[in-house]
């Protein structure tokens, strides 16, 4: 455990037991939704993971202290600080930024499996991952290369569907994650379940979810599991409605050069409002079902052997 890392009372608690303890990111917070909504998301993900069995752990950085498992005051704090543009975006990179410089910080997908890590956490719920940007093949998401290094489990439902999602899944083979698919052949596209690109095997349980965590920690294998799990039935987007708002909110990217870190958000909100609100659901909906799978594996990592 590193001494900049401060753990909440209860995550101190469940780690020193041995209880399930699931990991959430913080930029759904800050640079996901508008105010009071990324609060109200971020607490029904929370509530999701305890229905689920186990404890919510969001992690941030707040006024330069990482925090694993954040009080509703600081969740409260960081949806009210979101439109002011003073909570810095963190990855890998910007962590010592935000701490040296006593800033606040919400942690990204990579933000959070390295602090997830170090905190001694396996599981990790997400709603998607970053990857490879339609487009322009080098502005790749630092996500993939935390999979490919940091050895954690993240559930989420595969990469954003705004992402070229083919060129995603070779960049996550060539670091050596291994992909599962939780009930599903294939990886799911975010909004909707189907994507044509097939997971590495797939597994129905999550205690066979835990074996094989097991397996790659006897292993000494360095990369992460990756455990993708489709948007629940009735709440998924159309595959083709989805595909056309994205084409078409890509394009007007391009033309306004909305390129690199920003481009995430934007295009998100966009698809959003083309889609006259289905894709929010569809994105609550998935967080909400990724935290409570999540809860599922890391109750069957507890109570199995060879934690």
């Amino acid at each position: 455990m590193h001494d900049a890392i401060h753990l909440s009372p209860a995550v101190r608690d469940a780690l020193a037991d041995g209880r399930a303890i699931v990991a959430l990111e913080s930029t759904v917070i800050t640079h996901g939704l508008p105010y009071p909504h990324n609060v109200e998301t971020a607490r029904g993900m929370e509530a999701a993971v305890r229905e689920g069995g186990a404890l919510p752990a969001t992690i941030a950085v707040i006024g330069g202290h990482i925090r694993v498992g954040l009080t509703d005051d600081e969740n409260e704090y960081l949806g009210e600080q979101a439109g002011k543009g003073t909570v810095r975006k963190c990855s890998r990179r910007d962590l010592a930024i935000a701490v040296g410089c006593r800033e606040d910080g919400a942690t990204t997908v990579a933000g959070t499996m390295l602090v997830a890590h170090m905190a001694g956490i396996e599981v990790f719920a997400t709603g998607g991952i970053g990857g490879v940007h339609r487009g322009h093949p080098f502005d790749v998401s630092a996500d993939l290369a935390e999979l490919g290094r940091t050895p954690v489990t993240v559930v989420s439902s595969g990469a954003k569907s705004i992402l070229d999602l083919a060129a995603t899944r070779e960049v996550l083979e060539t670091h050596g994650v291994t992909i599962l698919g939780y009930g599903t052949d294939e990886i799911p596209a975010f909004f909707s379940a189907r994507s044509g690109h097939y997971a590495d095997a797939r597994l129905d349980s999550a205690a066979e979810i835990a074996a094989v965590i097991r397996a790659r920690r006897r292993l000494g294998l360095q990369s992460a599991t990756l455990v993708v799990v489709p948007v629940p039935d009735g709440e998924a987007l159309d595959g083709i409605e989805a595909e056309e708002a994205i084409d078409r909110c890509t394009a007007e990217a391009d033309a306004l050069g909305i390129h690199g870190a920003a481009a995430t958000p934007w295009l998100l909100s966009r698809v959003a409002e083309l889609t006259e609100g289905r894709s929010l659901q569809a994105n609550v909906a998935l967080l909400r079902n990724n935290g409570r799978v999540a809860a599922g594996i890391a109750v069957a990592l507890s109570e199995g052997t060879g934690r």
